[in-house]
């Protein structure tokens, strides 16, 4: 059995490399020009392999621009039965989430910069790609960090302010994508290795436990008012 080992192997590695080469470069080029102005042959040419491959591995130009989008070392996936667990340590379940917005940091801040121009040319020039990634992936994690949220703040359903919490913990990983020019200008130090993202990602969780705690003494305060400006029934 040993002795297939190597010949499996090496076949499986290098059709991964050909597939993240092509995955790499039409990351830049679909980023730079654009979905209409690049060309699967350019693509095909910057990833050093043939337009056939491209077929091979995604169909068309079409599916290669969606597995950018889905490729998970740039755009991981939330761990949504993590944050639907009914018994999730809330810190858990807000790592898992803030996660998200670390890890493809450790990919390589320039890649990473490529992803989110690529989101913003997306947005701006719609093929529908975005709007997908809305329905399939944001707002499905979305929702299930508010219902994680109202187990632990003991809600039956999420009100306005449970979305706005979501999204001011959100808003927390986002400043890592769109803020790398201050990051690199004012303390570059920050983001600048696995390590320092690693104490990032602590701080983080942290930082969202201490909103997620802010909230619930503001319905504990609401509450009390209420019960306090209640007259007492004769």
């Amino acid at each position: 059995m040993s002795t297939d080992q190597p010949h499996t192997a090496a076949p499986v590695t290098e059709a991964l490399g050909a597939r993240n080469r092509l995955l790499d470069a039409a990351l830049l080029l679909f980023a730079e020009k654009g979905f209409a102005k690049t060309s699967i042959r350019d693509i095909a040419q910057a990833a050093h392999t043939n337009v056939a491959s491209i077929s091979y591995y995604f169909g068309d130009k079409v599916g290669l621009y969606r597995a950018v989008f889905a490729d998970p070392r740039t755009n991981p996936p939330v761990p949504l039965e993590v944050l639907d667990t009914a018994d999730m340590d809330l810190a858990q379940g807000l790592r898992s989430l803030l996660e998200s917005f670390v890890m493809p940091l450790k990919q390589g801040q320039g890649i990473q910069q490529c992803y989110m121009k690529l989101c913003f040319r997306e947005m701006l020039e719609p093929t529908g790609v975005w709007q997908h990634e809305l329905e399939t992936s944001i707002v499905p994690a979305h929702m299930a960090m508010a219902r994680m949220l109202c187990r632990h703040l003991q809600l039956h359903d999420a009100d306005v302010a449970v979305h706005r919490l979501v999204f001011a913990i959100n808003s927390l990983g986002v400043m890592l994508h769109v803020g790398n020019d201050l990051y690199t200008r004012i303390c570059p130090s920050l983001v600048d290795t696995p390590q320092a993202l690693d104490a990032y990602l602590d701080s983080l969780v942290t930082y969202a436990l201490a909103l997620v705690d802010a909230e619930a003494r503001r319905r504990t305060a609401a509450v009390q008012a209420v019960v306090t400006s209640t007259p007492l029934a004769p």
